[in-house]
């Protein structure tokens, strides 16, 4: 059974998302009080263990994916831009080194490569990130290399040909690593607790 956990939590979208389909929430990571009481309702069961900048992913429960939405203010087209350099967009970074800190301790533990925790990482953000930093897009191709840099930090992961990033795409890097990502408009995507 897949286990999860929820950085930068809100109301519980990524836990929803995993008990429908089979995967269990078992903590999460959020600092405002309502969201909290929300997921607690709801997900009566999971751990919450507080303000992201404060975890370490050694301590943290492992979790076959980390799940997360950083704010998206810095790269929304409707924000400053500031992009991933900024304080609230580049919260994305404490996703990734409490990505590592988990997976290092899964190493240090002597789990063998194919058990090594977390095997995914899910980020969620708003389609201006495709266009944030210079030059435009700079942005998405430095989340993808940092997420991809989780396991090799001698990875690069190249601009597209034309040098603008589509709304759905993949890339193959050797045998090793696969990267996805789609844009969904949340307009359409059900987001009720049943």
């Amino acid at each position: 059974m897949l286990t999860m956990g929820s950085l930068f939590d809100g109301i519980g979208g990524f836990p929803l998302a995993a008990v429908r389909n089979g995967i269990v929430p078992l903590w999460a990571s959020e600092i405002e009080a309502f969201p909290i009481e929300v997921t607690k309702y709801h997900f009566p069961d999971m751990i919450h263990v507080g303000d992201i900048t404060k975890l370490n992913g050694a301590y943290l429960p492992p979790v076959d994916i980390i799940c997360g939405g950083s704010p998206c203010q810095d790269l929304s087209v409707a924000g400053a831009r500031a992009g991933l350099a900024g304080a609230r967009s580049g919260l994305f970074m404490e996703q990734v080194r409490i990505t590592k800190e988990m997976r290092n301790a899964d190493i240090r533990d002597g789990q063998p490569a194919q058990f090594v925790r977390p095997r995914f990482l899910v980020w969620e953000n708003v389609p201006g990130a495709f266009s944030s930093g210079e030059p435009k897009g700079e942005d998405f191709r430095i989340v993808l290399e940092e997420i991809v840099r989780i396991k090799c930090d001698t990875v690069h992961v190249p601009r597209p040909d034309g040098g603008r990033w589509e709304s759905a795409g993949r890339i193959l890097l050797g045998t090793d690593f696969s990267l996805a990502w789609r844009v969904l408009d949340a307009q359409l995507c059900e987001a009720s607790h049943n």
